[in-house]
């Protein structure tokens, strides 16, 4: 098992959000964690990336204890999260904000050859790459979010809504990179408000309600789930 997140507390200072969440996530998978906004989603990521404290439970990433441990020290395990809000640096263009996702890697070559991959994901990049992060589009600027997060060469990328935003056709186009991501056997955890595309697409998933796990299995069985049809797709 890749990772492993069990019975899982955590929030912010005295709020606690999520409560005895457990799931997993094994090498080459594509999981999703669907929810309601304010389930808490983004800080199950949050909290596996290290920028949330756990206040109780355990995060194993490949059999290693990890929870509590700092947001860059998890970076150099393996793990790369890639937030809603993307983080960017916008007065920084593209090129420079993709070196900065290669921080962890020293080898020179290495990071040649991660900008190579990430510019043959994402071609628009290349045309962009001496233009400022803040100049461009809201589609162009998720690319290059993904981007940076696959410059540290991760194990597990963490995505946190990639469609925000986004119009149809840039959201399908980023859903079409993930998707090729997962072909090539990169691990991906996705949290999503578009349930109907995030279980269409992904291998298994959990559905996060108040805080807690409701319930989990294959993404195709989940879509076909009375509970998640009435709650989640209106039908």
């Amino acid at each position: 098992m890749l990772l492993e997140v069990k019975n899982l507390n955590a929030g912010y200072g005295f709020l606690q959000i999520l409560r005895d969440v457990s799931l997993n996530v094994d090498k080459g998978e594509y999981v999703c964690l669907v929810g309601p906004n304010g389930a808490g989603k983004s800080t199950t990521l949050k909290t596996i990336a290290g920028l949330v404290k756990p206040m109780s439970g355990d995060i194993l990433f490949k059999g290693e204890p990890i929870g509590g441990l700092p947001g860059n020290q998890v970076a150099r395990k393996g793990i790369s999260f890639v937030s809603e809000e993307m983080n960017l640096f916008v007065n920084m263009t593209v090129n420079e904000n993709l070196a900065m996702g290669a921080y962890t890697i020293k080898d020179k070559q290495q990071q040649k050859d991660r900008l190579a991959f990430v510019y043959d994901l994402f071609p628009r990049l290349v045309e962009r790459r001496n233009q400022l992060a803040g100049t461009m589009s809201g589609g162009e600027r998720k690319m290059l979010a993904i981007g940076r997060g696959l410059m540290s060469d991760p194990t597990l990328l963490l995505v946190d809504e990639p469609s925000f935003g986004l119009a149809p056709l840039l959201t399908e186009n980023v859903f079409q990179s993930l998707d090729t991501l997962v072909k090539q056997g990169m691990t991906i955890m996705l949290v999503e408000q578009n349930v109907t595309k995030t279980l269409a697409v992904t291998d298994r998933g959990y559905v996060l309600e108040n805080g807690r796990i409701e319930l989990e299995g294959r993404s195709d069985d989940l879509a076909c789930d009375a509970h998640v049809r009435k709650v989640f797709l209106g039908v």
